[in-house]
């Protein structure tokens, strides 16, 4: 690697899935939904892009089509733990090279929106961490406990909390102020996402179960990059065909990349 800083998409890719098992390699218009994923990285501006995986079948499929990927340990508790052995093995120890964490399971990630948190992670040194946030219809996600919300600071536009509760609640004659529903694209500076695996869980990440509370317990500032552009997880075989459908329909339009 060079001495100066880059910028390193590593992107997660788990081969065991409770509600999809091997989702990732599962067939979308021809293509397998991780190279989807990476093909969408490679247009960003990003220096490098690494599949960090945990299984053989993964790796092999990552270099069928020339993809670059490296092999992580099965029993890593989250994603950022596999994110940070993939980047000492890439990177060895350099504190200052920017980390982006692109979920493996999203084959329509828009790359500009990528692009503007990179931009926004290297025009302010001072972030440690910044993420993805999109504005939400209250009525629609408020009670749903699997759409994670942040709420943040509209002075410094820093995460005061990330919750699966309906946050900020709107109390009857208050003013809304708007939601906000977490996207799980996360941008780190190496030394920071060292810190954050060197923590203990803590306890409001035991309790929601958001990884994400633990940086902010130990006094990490996230910061939130607002987007109106949208993506789709892949989380059961009912939303490969969803997904199918709308490339279909970008396809046909022109509208796709």
């Amino acid at each position: 690697m060079s001495n100066k800083t880059q910028n390193i998409i590593i992107i997660p890719a788990r081969y065991a899935s409770t509600r999809f098992p091997a989702k990732l390699l599962a067939d979308l218009n021809g293509k397998s939904v991780i190279r989807h994923v990476y093909e969408r990285a490679l247009q960003t501006k990003a220096d490098k892009v690494i599949i960090a995986a945990d299984n053989q079948k993964i790796i092999d499929e990552v270099h069928s089509f020339g993809g670059e990927a490296v092999m992580t340990s099965e029993n890593h508790p989250s994603g950022t733990d596999r994110i940070f052995e993939a980047a000492e093995q890439i990177l060895g120890d350099a504190e200052n090279h920017l980390i982006i964490n692109l979920q493996g399971d999203e084959p329509l990630i828009p790359p500009e929106v990528i692009n503007e948190l990179i931009d926004m992670m290297n025009s302010n040194k001072e972030f440690e961490m910044g993420t993805i946030a999109v504005k939400a219809l209250r009525k629609d996600f408020a009670d749903d406990p699997n759409k994670v919300k942040v709420v943040k600071s509209f002075t410094t536009g820093e995460a005061l909390y990330f919750t699966r509760a309906s946050a900020p609640f709107l109390r009857a004659g208050g003013e809304d102020c708007g939601m906000l529903l977490h996207w799980g694209i996360y941008a780190y500076r190496f030394s920071t996402l060292k810190k954050i695996v060197s923590l203990p869980e803590s306890p409001l990440e035991k309790c929601e179960k958001l990884e994400q509370l633990r940086a902010l317990e130990a006094g990490i500032k996230i910061m939130i990059l607002e987007t109106e552009k949208s993506s789709y997880g892949i989380d059961v075989p009912e939303d490969l065909e969803f997904v199918r459908n709308l490339l279909n329909n970008q396809k046909k339009t022109g509208n796709i990349t």
